[in-house]
């Protein structure tokens, strides 16, 4: 298989800070999974507007995040994302940069809380097959600081040949799927690291 494109590092506080918008964070999220949009058609998917989401969507072009895409008719052209994935890194020590690269993960942590309630709530209407073929499933892990950081590598390289916008070999009944992976220390209520 090819080498697939890298993620775009996002060093720059303004740019997480305006990644840390929830609508921009699904807008563009919204891009990268489903491929070109219109404004309108990405009104529709995120619940905004058409008028906000074209704002949101040129502020995301500035950064560089998204470009304009060849229409069909000509008339409205759709958006596309530039990107295949964000990374912003590890937590900086800088105050500033750390709220900001933490309004990006709660942006984030909100889409994908609101992607699965949509899910459940739509388990009637969708075909078995899809519903079968869905997980939701979460472990507790004894490792070390370098065992994660091997686990989560190989589950990026098992992953990431399958991501839309970088998958040119997708059969006609492929669909997007949203999947997250969350790995990290476990803290008791109590705030101290479980041992």
């Amino acid at each position: 298989m090819a080498e697939l494109p890298p993620r775009k590092r996002i060093e720059d506080v303004e740019l997480l800070r305006a990644l840390a918008h929830p609508l921009r964070s699904a807008l563009l999220n919204h891009l990268t999974a489903v491929g070109p949009r219109t404004a309108s058609e990405c009104a529709e998917a995120v619940g905004s507007t058409a008028s906000n989401c074209s704002w949101h969507l040129r502020q995301l072009a500035q950064y560089g995040l998204v470009e304009r895409a060849e229409g069909e008719d000509g008339r409205e052209r759709p958006w596309r994302a530039r990107q295949v994935g964000l990374e912003i890194g590890r937590f900086a020590d800088d105050p500033a940069r750390r709220a900001a690269q933490l309004g990006v993960v709660g942006a984030s942590l909100g889409h994908e809380q609101e992607l699965t309630q949509r899910y459940l709530d739509s388990l009637d209407d969708l075909d078995p097959a899809w519903v079968a073929a869905s997980g939701l499933a979460s472990y507790t892990l004894r490792v070390t600081p370098e065992e994660l950081t091997r686990l989560s590598d190989a589950i990026d390289a098992l992953v990431r040949p399958y991501v839309g916008a970088i998958r040119p070999d997708a059969p006609a009944n492929a669909r997007p799927v949203h999947v997250s992976l969350r790995a990290f220390p476990r803290i008791e209520h109590s705030g101290k690291a479980e041992a």
